[in-house]
């Protein structure tokens, strides 16, 4: 993928210093504004092509819209509920987070949590600064032999398992995601959430914020729980019922609760917080030198691969595009666009397309075809000269418009090729095309094979006409007359018939219409 153009960036919260210093090394210009209103964040956005944040700033849709330069959201950090990532796809713009930048420190959180609710640490600490000495009081319980239930397994429910079970913890878990047998490599038995309730002492959650998550423990699977079962979450506030939660700890439904995350942060409702049998922090979770300078680095350098074509790591929202920065596919990418460009010209019909197909033969644009169908969107979807769709949201817009795009991947023993066909009102336009010598060259039009291969580059002028001897004298003389230079010449293999043509020439004609009484089609655009 062609490199993408990241000349500054604006962080507004406090990150690691080196996030800075590499985004500079790199000839990116940084402005750091912290503690920003929503207001002076839509005034400040616009100035910029990347925005860094942790999990304070809010990057709604308002924020999104403003930045009429933005093309990349970083998150320091691993949950992305703080930014509106649809307003994002929408715009075109990359939402990016750290994934691994804070395992480590959320599973040891968790685990400690999990270490003082067994045996009341915190409150016994308090009880001691008070001057008491109550023993009885913090009686706890041993963690060995106890069941561990891990509801997400992910990198940090991974950690969370690995470092639990070497105090004789029997770690049972869910995820709808990752494979039975990969958690079993772990020590991890899988189970549904039905199966798990009943017979967990201890539960963790480590999922995204999401609709299936909100609310995963409410008063229905507290009541199938065991009496007196303990809670973690270090994840996101709201994937346990809070007033839920409350109610068990009243009940004694619940034993125990550790909190370092809450709907509302901070929480104004503090009866969780102040509850004898709650533990909370106040969203410490990624809160460690380490984890702080780990996600600083990572989400630095992930912008400096993605500016500079190297690698797209760690997107959200743009996973068809991460096949897109091998060493060729930027001539790839360019075919498809250019293909769906003349499309969009020579096809007939101007009323919307139904459907796009695109198929990518070859072994090796296997990885390829996401990409390809997301090009061949963008030249399709593109409106003259004016900043049209990109290769984030062509296949959204693509959707929001009705149209459908199919994509397939054929083996081929043969050279690779890309095909894409699109319908309009029933009808089908088909071209084909290849990357030659590192040229996109189209290679077929509507059934017309070229004789020679069109590079797909400079102004190209294409016309359907019956084949004559007369007619390439007839439309050399148009050009001559309007002061355009023939530069390059295709006609396709068909003896007979309406074929197309495809003339390279050294500027658009003024008046296309000068072709009408020579050609029964003409179309022309630059590329």
């Amino acid at each position: 993928m062609a490199p993408v153009s990241v000349k500054r960036v604006l962080i507004s919260e406090s990150v690691d210093p080196c996030c800075k210093t590499i985004l500079q090394e790199n000839g990116i210009e940084v402005t750091e504004k912290q503690q920003m209103t929503k207001e002076e964040l839509i005034a400040e956005i616009q100035h910029y092509d990347g925005l860094v944040v942790r999990s304070a700033t809010k990057v709604t849709s308002d924020v999104i819209n403003a930045g009429s330069n933005l093309k990349i959201i970083g998150r320091a950090g691993t949950g992305v509920d703080n930014v509106d990532v649809d307003a994002a796809t929408k715009r075109g713009i990359i939402v990016m987070n750290t994934p691994s930048g804070n395992t480590i420190s959320a599973a040891e959180l968790t685990c400690a949590l999990l270490m003082s609710l067994s045996r009341h640490i915190p409150q016994a600490v308090m009880s001691m600064k008070d001057g008491k000495w109550d023993r009885k009081k913090f009686m706890g319980a041993e963690l060995y032999g106890k069941v561990l239930g891990i509801v997400g397994l992910g990198r940090i429910g991974k950690e969370v398992a690995s470092r639990m079970q070497s105090f004789g913890m029997r770690t049972i878990g869910y995820d709808p995601i990752t494979p039975l047998e990969v958690s079993a490599s772990w020590g991890v038995e899988q189970m549904s959430l039905e199966e798990l309730w009943p017979q967990c002492d201890y539960i963790t959650v480590h999922t995204p914020l999401m609709p299936s998550t909100t609310g995963l423990l409410n008063d229905a699977s507290f009541a199938k729980c065991k009496k007196g079962v303990k809670v973690v979450n270090c994840a996101r506030g709201g994937i346990i019922d809070e007033a839920a939660l409350l109610r068990a700890l009243e009940s004694g439904q619940c034993g125990g609760a550790g909190l370092d995350v809450f709907v509302e942060e901070p929480p104004k409702d503090q009866r969780l917080v102040k509850h004898p049998n709650v533990i909370s922090c106040p969203h410490l979770g990624a809160s460690t030198k380490e984890a702080q300078a780990r996600c600083g680095r990572d989400i630095a350098l992930q912008i400096v691969d993605m500016a500079t074509g190297k690698a797209l790591v760690g997107a959200v929202n743009a996973q068809v595009l991460v096949s897109a920065f091998s060493p060729d596919s930027h001539q790839w990418i360019q075919l498809g666009e250019s293909m769906g460009r003349v499309l969009k010209a020579c096809t007939a019909s101007k009323d919307p397309y139904s459907q796009v197909h695109v198929t990518a033969l070859g072994e090796s644009l296997k990885k390829s075809s996401g990409f390809l169908s997301s090009a061949a969107v963008v030249g399709l979807l593109t409106e003259g000269p004016q900043k049209g769709p990109n290769l984030v949201n062509a296949l959204p817009l693509a959707a929001e418009t009705g149209i459908t795009v199919q994509t397939d991947h054929k083996d081929s023993n043969e050279r690779e090729v890309c095909v894409v066909e699109v319908s309009v009102n029933g009808r089908s336009y088909t071209t084909v095309g290849s990357v030659q010598a590192g040229v996109p060259v189209l290679l077929e039009l509507n059934a017309s094979v070229f004789r020679q291969p069109v590079p797909l580059t400079g102004h190209l002028l294409f016309f359907k006409a019956a084949n004559s001897t007369k007619l390439l004298p007839s439309v050399t003389g148009v050009l001559a007359a309007a002061g355009v230079e023939l530069q390059s010449f295709s006609a396709s293999t068909a003896s007979s018939g309406e074929q197309w043509y495809c003339m390279g020439i050294s500027s658009l004609l003024g008046d296309i219409g000068a072709l009408k009484s020579l050609a029964k089609e003409a179309a022309q655009l630059t590329v």
